[in-house]
Order: structure tokens, then C-alpha cells, then sequence
């Protein structure tokens, strides 16, 4: 049965018991925090830990792996939204799928690095939704089809 409370202070206990514990920040013996963002078939590793706001993915500068300035803004897209752009270095393994996968990737593991760097900042990239993982996947063929779901071309005759 429940506790049944007589005072004010049995109240305020029995409340503090009850509340939520706060979040820890998740850091390594290197000072990094680690996460794994994942976007269509592509799996990002993502390390980051303060600095200059030097990128690198794959051995290679952001500019240089990415040369579409879109798929470099998807990649800042938390970084800005958090307004730190510029405090962090971050180190990134990418593989499978297609750039656009790889990017949309690793900015989910961007995401889900600063929220295990700084638990504060979870509420504003959960607000958009830079923590959901983008579940779309390309469709499989089918059988008796020429694609998942476009048919042969019709022949009357």
C-alpha cells in the first residue's frame, strides 16, 4: 500500500525521492564524446571534444570529403542550432550508402555526441529533431516488377 505522509517534511521527501536524477555528461579518458548517427543504409562514428571547429571525416577536411556546400550546412545544422559552431573538434568514420545518407548521418551522430557532451542542450536539438533517427529506407524490388513497384510496360499484342 501507499506510504501514508503525516507532515510537510514527509512530503518534501517523499518528492525529492520521485524526482527525475540529472543527466551526466558521457566523456571518455580523452575528454571526447562518442555516438553513432545512422541515416538510410550510411552508419557514422562520431568523436567530439572542444576545440577550433576543425572536421574531419574520413582522414579528409569536411570541404574536401563534402563539396556540396547543402551537404555541409546539413552537417552544421545542429552545431548551429546549439550556437556552437566553432567550439568543437569532431573526428567522424562514415560508411555505406550514398553522400546524402552520409551526411544526414553523421548529423545524427553530431547531435547525439553534444547531447552525451552537454545533457543541457538535449531539449533544443530534440525540439528539431536532430536526435529522431530518419527511418526511410529505399523500398526492395519485387518480383514480377521492374522496380519496387513500377510495372513492365503494357503490351496489347
Amino acid at each position: 500500500m501507499a506510504q501514508e505522509t503525516h507532515s510537510l517534511e514527509d512530503l518534501k521527501d517523499a518528492i525529492a525521492a520521485e524526482a527525475p536524477e540529472v543527466r551526466q555528461p558521457k566523456i571518455d579518458k580523452f575528454g571526447r564524446a562518442y555516438a553513432t548517427g545512422k541515416r538510410k543504409n550510411a552508419v557514422a562514428r562520431v568523436w567530439i571534444k572542444p576545440g577550433s571547429g576543425k572536421i574531419v571525416i574520413n582522414g579528409r577536411e569536411l570541404d574536401r570529403y563534402f563539396a556540396r556546400p547543402v551537404l555541409r550546412m546539413i552537417l552544421n545544422q545542429p552545431l548551429v542550432t546549439a550556437q556552437r559552431e566553432k567550439q568543437y573538434d569532431i573526428t567522424a568514420t562514415v560508411i555505406g550508402g550514398g553522400l546524402s545518407g552520409q551526411a544526414g548521418a553523421i548529423r545524427h551522430g553530431i547531435s547525439r555526441a553534444l547531447t552525451y557532451f552537454e545533457p543541457a542542450l538535449r531539449a533544443v536539438l530534440k525540439k528539431d529533431g536532430f536526435l529522431t533517427r530518419d527511418s526511410r529506407v529505399v523500398e526492395r524490388k519485387k518480383y514480377g516488377k521492374a522496380k519496387a513497384r513500377r510495372s513492365f510496360q503494357f503490351s496489347k499484342r
